[in-house]
């Protein structure tokens, strides 16, 4: 009996703990959520986005090592940036290089490191809407986290594949990674309509195939407006669209 106690009071201690680990690390999202560094057209998709669900779903801690994958304008590096800054690291890489200058030596950013990419990896072939990578890989291990937003749609199945390979290496045994993006319906054709939408039950697939375990499905994106038969820059989806948002782990 004192056996069992003793290991009850040690699961809630370890849960106590845990939660106000996690509540820091809510704290500092919430900050840089709020922070003047955002513009005013990076707020505005706030609501949208639900940045602070979104990463608290992703079990972010700011003493992560952490890698993004084509961050674009840098809307979610300029949350996760800061909010790793004190006791983790936010690396960026592919197409990274704009975003990486642009954020350079600025408050919050100061131990934000971009991993180069080189863009002769990248190829399309005339006539495709979707681009392929070459094998690769980030140069680097021992990541605890690798995030990707709205960026599988881009690339073909070789070049999906290449990347969940190069971040499956990238992580340590137990490392988690994470991937929005805008909703296919399962086994609809492609076509120029839905040129950014993948299937997330085929996204599973690859990243299972790469080695990953499947964690956890979330609903934070689910739009039931969104009739998934429309270009995602359309007016009347733009916005609005249904994004799947899935966790894998590197066993």
């Amino acid at each position: 009996m004192r056996l069992i106690s003793g290991l009850l009071l040690a699961v809630v201690i370890t849960n106590v703990w845990a939660a106000s680990d996690n509540s820091a690390t809510e704290q500092k999202i919430a900050d840089a959520i709020k922070h003047e560094r955002r513009s005013t057209s990076d707020t505005a998709r706030d609501a949208n986005r639900k940045p602070l669900d979104t990463l608290k779903f992703f079990q972010l801690r700011d003493d992560m090592k952490v890698l993004e994958l084509l961050p674009g304008g840098g809307w979610y590096t300029k949350i996760l940036a800061p909010t790793l800054e004190a006791n983790g690291k936010l690396y960026i890489s592919m197409g990274a290089e704009r975003t990486g200058e642009a954020l350079k030596g600025k408050p919050g950013f100061d131990s934000l490191e971009v991993i180069p990419f080189d863009r002769a990896n990248f190829s399309r072939l005339e006539g495709e809407n979707r681009s392929s990578v070459s094998t690769f890989s980030f140069g680097i291990t021992q990541l605890d986290m690798v995030l990707t937003f709205r960026n599988m749609h881009n690339f073909t199945k070789t070049g999906r594949d290449n990347i969940n390979k190069a971040a499956f290496e990238a992580l340590k045994s137990g490392g988690l990674y994470g991937v929005v993006d805008h909703t296919q319906r399962h086994m609809q054709p492609t076509d120029y309509e839905l040129r950014r939408r993948i299937d997330p039950v085929l996204v599973i697939k690859e990243v299972e195939a790469a080695g990953f375990e499947f964690v956890d499905y979330s609903d934070l994106h689910f739009r039931l407006d969104d009739e998934l038969r429309y270009e995602v820059g359309r007016k009347t989806v733009t916005g609005n669209t249904d994004r799947f948002t899935l966790l894998f782990k590197k066993p």
